[in-house]
């Protein structure tokens, strides 16, 4: 008994190309992300010496207009903790540690 064959079509391609951005559009975003992530460091910076000494490896959400900001030891909790505060703010994450990033690449 022979079985019939099924041929499947390989998608190729983006799943939403209607999503595509333009070169002006990515620059713009870089440059906005790179706004955000600018205001949070000052705040992060004036913080840091002495949150080092008691939340060390911690997280820190900051809020950039308000300058609000928020400690856990959990990444999720601290970006959960910000939102509920600032729903539609867009938040930066630092750790706490000598460079404010979570390891090296």
């Amino acid at each position: 008994m022979t079985q019939a064959k099924t041929t499947r079509t390989v998608r190729r391609g983006r799943l939403f190309p209607e999503i595509q951005w333009s070169e002006e559009k990515k620059a713009q975003w870089r440059a906005e992300i790179e706004d955000i992530y600018q205001r949070c460091k000052i705040v992060f910076d004036r913080l840091q010496p002495e949150l080092i000494k008691t939340h060390y490896n911690w997280y820190m959400a900051v809020e950039p207009d308000s300058g609000d900001y928020f400690i856990a030891n959990d990444d999720e909790l601290v970006t959960k903790m910000a939102k509920e505060k600032h729903s539609h703010a867009k938040i930066h994450v630092f750790r706490i540690n000598e460079t404010g990033v979570c390891g090296t690449i």
